[in-house]
């Protein structure tokens, strides 16, 4: 009796879940059927309601549905295509002793025969990504997506496309900073990178693999993570690590939260094949807001130092050095005169916050430092010996000194593509000449389209006139029209000549 019972008992259940099985069924059928017809013999469905399968909480704590829509639909205006073009002429790295034919007409034959002959080469074009910062046209990228470039073109969203100007590199962060002149543009605000958790949503925009305009989700994976992928002596890496996807193209596109501010640049992939693998690398938006604020305001980054070396405090370290376990970064050396040797850090201290900032690892620290500048002063706590010490530490530029090491930027400098630096007084000894303007950097600009200028060269005349600081550079070439030649040596002593138009 009792097995008769239990069967009676489940064709109950059975039958019972059969009924609601059809009634759902049902309801779902005659729910959706306003939203199809037919067409053609093809049946068209005009809408389905989204299922939502995934919730996220708002800034208040509200529970909503999980939608990138929107977010997506906010910035993708924001976002635009890189074109940088390098001619032959400037990868096979030549000196230039022949004026281009354009120039003939103001200069003659003076220079011919000087130039050896070679054959032209086929123009490389790379592509990357970029961010559009403000309503001026600055926009944010990395620096490998124009170094080296001739040329920079952005195309934005709706396919417009503009020359751009590159305003100020840094390499130590692998940032870049360039200008377009256009109207109503849609930009893009940083939020504080320091708030950004492990875990959060965000989404990845960019052209990667050539498809403009492409937006990936992923979350937060890590952060303060380094991969050695910069090999600047005084590189910075402290990237926000993310699942999104993230592939060639990508570099430079913005990794932004769910309201759409951008939390970092997207720089790197960690890959065995070249392409997508896992993850991928962004420059946190606090180091990006400093180095652009440092390239409008003095026209290179301001680079506050410790004035250490440093390696993670873990467990194989502190069997090393035959001390106790406490998590932060081992001072590994101290350098002499340093803002950490005048404040009084030594070899052997563990540093685990600055300015009440926890400092677990070497890329949070050089993050914290990344953001000040040369003077700023940080207090900073260290273990040493097993009891906290602090200390108030005022940092140095790379010189050594507490100075900022501002660099001239003039319009015309800009068009140029260049900076500038007066010659040393040793070097011109050398040459044996009075004076001179060097050649310290070369962006995409006048003088790398249209000569073979090599960095290094130091400019000794302009149209005939002696150049003897920066100052006489901006003088002669503002407001002027027409070729330019330039007369200088490069370091080894041999005389090169170069020319260009200013109104072309």
């Amino acid at each position: 009796m009792k097995s008769n019972t239990n069967s009676r008992g489940a064709w109950k259940v059975y039958f019972f879940s059969a009924i609601i099985a059809l009634a759902v069924s049902y309801g779902v059928i005659h729910f959706n059927k306003k939203d199809v017809k037919e067409a053609s013999g093809v049946t068209v469905v005009e809408s389905i309601p989204g299922a939502q399968a995934l919730y996220t909480k708002d800034n208040d704590g509200n529970i909503k549905p999980l939608d990138f829509t929107e977010t997506s639909e906010k910035v993708l205006d924001a976002v635009v295509h890189i074109k940088s073009t390098q001619t032959g002429s400037s990868y096979q790295n030549q000196g230039a002793r022949e004026l281009p034919d354009p120039f003939k007409e103001f200069f003659g034959d003076m220079f011919k025969g000087q130039s050896p002959q070679g054959s032209s080469s086929r123009p490389r074009v790379g592509t990357g990504s970029g961010v559009i910062i403000n309503d001026q046209g600055y926009i944010v990228t990395n620096n490998h997506v124009i170094d080296n470039a001739d040329e920079v073109e952005v195309t934005l969203y709706n396919n417009q496309s503009y020359k751009a100007t590159v305003i100020g590199t840094d390499p130590t962060t692998d940032l870049a900073l360039l200008q377009i002149k256009a109207d109503n543009l849609k930009t893009m605000s940083l939020v504080n990178s320091d708030d950004v958790e492990v875990g959060e949503w965000v989404l990845a925009v960019g052209n990667p693999l050539g498809l403009n305009s492409t937006v990936t989700a992923g979350i937060v994976s890590a952060k303060a993570r380094s991969i050695h992928i910069n090999t600047d002596k005084f590189a910075v890496e402290s990237f926000i690590q993310t699942d999104a996807a993230i592939n060639p193209g990508n570099s430079g596109g913005a990794l932004v939260n769910l309201d759409g501010n951008l939390v970092g640049i997207n720089t790197a992939i960690a890959s065995t094949t070249g392409t997508y693998t896992g993850y991928g690398f962004a420059v946190p938006s606090n180091i990006v807001t400093k180095v652009v604020e440092d390239l409008l305001k003095f026209g290179n980054v301001q680079r506050g130092m410790l004035g250490v070396t440093i390696r993670t405090m873990d467990s194989n370290l502190a069997k090393e050095k035959d001390v106790d376990f406490t998590k932060g970064v081992w001072v590994e050396q101290v350098g002499e005169d340093s803002g950490a040797d005048l404040a009084g850090m030594e070899s052997g201290d563990i540093i685990v916050s600055v300015n009440g900032k926890e400092t677990a690892t070497s890329p949070r620290l050089q993050e914290i430092i990344a953001g000040k500048r040369p003077g700023d002063k940080v207090t900073i706590v260290v273990n040493r010996n097993g009891k906290e010490k602090e200390f108030e530490v005022e940092l140095h530029n790379s010189q050594g000194g507490t100075n900022f090491i501002k660099k001239e930027k003039k319009e015309v400098f800009n068009l140029l593509g260049a900076d500038f630096e007066n010659v040393d007084k040793e070097i011109a000894k050398k040459l044996k000449i009075d004076g001179g303007v060097k050649v310290s950097k070369l962006y995409p600009g006048k003088i790398k389209k249209e000569t073979q200028m090599r960095e290094g060269f130091i400019i000794t005349h302009i149209d005939g006139k002696r150049i003897n600081d920066i100052e006489d550079v901006a003088d002669v070439l503002e407001n002027k029209k027409g070729g330019v030649m330039l007369e200088g040596v490069y370091e080894d002593g041999s005389k090169y000549y170069y020319a260009f138009g200013l109104d072309s």
